[in-house]
């Protein structure tokens, strides 16, 4: 059984990735998109996303990260491919599952899955470009309006040299609303002859056992149920190895709340800083009552010597 992070723009950046894969669990990441159009980025735009670049393709933890890449151009995509692999990232992951207006207008993300055949064009164009030795995945969405292409566009993928797809089981108009159709994970699994993972509605270890009973897949990608219990991949852990998946309790994320603040503080901008911890703390609070009251403390302040202030009163 293998746990990864899901790349979630706005959300899941290097800052969160160091601290959820401090709390362990975690075999791979793979980064928030890096969006290419119709030029060669520099190397410092690829650093600039993925930190880790520097450290050997790796967060401080040492769980590897993939780096994403988002367009819609072939040969582009493959040029940066190449580039960002030199960089030396544990692999070069495409998508096709983005679902944001502003990329599905300039045909990224989900909007490509209505296109197989470019799809297809997408994925030969950088497992071409990108070493043998640098696995290729891509992570798509059932479909964009429906799921009547979710097989055809896996098979584009997989027949076009992907090494492993990563399958959220909703559709572009389905957006985040539950459930995911775990089951169609299934009909991709049973067509490609690739490694797939699932992804999409993990929210607690009831729902990690029910998804992979559904969806047939040993492997899962963890989103924003990762986020609201840093410890749910030691919990699928150890229900995977016959013990008792213990919550987290809060006292050992109280050092890593304070760590986040920190590295927030360190790394982003200052109009960033309060905003994304009350981010986090905010989808925290659904499974911890000690992170609803930060979170109320918090809620208006954005002063950073104050909220400083605070979570070192609070032990944080």
């Amino acid at each position: 059984m293998q746990l990864l992070l899901a790349p979630m723009e706005g959300l899941l950046d290097f800052v969160l990735r160091d601290i959820l894969t401090r709390v362990g669990g975690i075999d791979r990441c793979v980064s928030e998109f890096i969006r290419v159009t119709n030029t060669l980025l520099p190397e410092r735009a690829f650093v600039r996303v993925i930190p880790e670049l520097l450290n050997g393709g790796r967060t401080l933890a040492g769980v590897p990260v993939r780096g994403q890449l988002l367009g819609s151009d072939p040969q582009c995509l493959a040029e940066n491919a190449a580039r960002l692999a030199g960089l030396g990232p544990a692999g070069i992951d495409l998508n096709f599952g983005c679902p944001a207006k502003v990329v599905n207008r300039h045909g990224g993300g989900a909007a490509l899955l209505d296109e197989p055949e470019l799809v297809a064009r997408i994925v030969a164009a950088v497992r071409s470009a990108v070493p043998a030795g640098q696995p290729v995945s891509a992570k798509m969405r059932l479909g964009f309006n429906d799921d009547s292409r979710a097989v055809e566009c896996a098979l584009a993928i997989a027949e076009a040299g992907a090494d492993e797809l990563v399958v959220h089981a909703r559709t572009k108009a389905d957006g985040y609303r539950p459930p995911a159709y775990w089951e169609r994970i299934q009909d991709i699994r049973a067509a490609v002859q690739i490694p797939v993972v699932a992804n999409g509605e993990i929210w607690t270890l009831d729902d990690a056992l029910r998804c992979r009973q559904a969806s047939g897949c040993d492997t899962l990608m963890l989103g924003r149920g990762m986020v609201t219990d840093p410890g749910l991949a030691l919990a699928i852990r150890a229900n995977g190895a016959g013990a008792d998946a213990v919550p987290l309790p809060w006292s050992s994320l109280q050092p890593l709340v304070g760590a986040f603040w920190q590295l927030v503080c360190n790394q982003l901008e200052p109009r960033q800083r309060a905003g994304r911890l009350k981010q986090w703390l905010n989808f925290m609070r659904r499974r911890y009552p000690e992170a609803e009251l930060a979170f109320q403390a918090l809620r208006t302040e954005t002063d950073q010597a104050k909220v400083t202030a605070w979570l070192l009163q609070n032990n944080c």
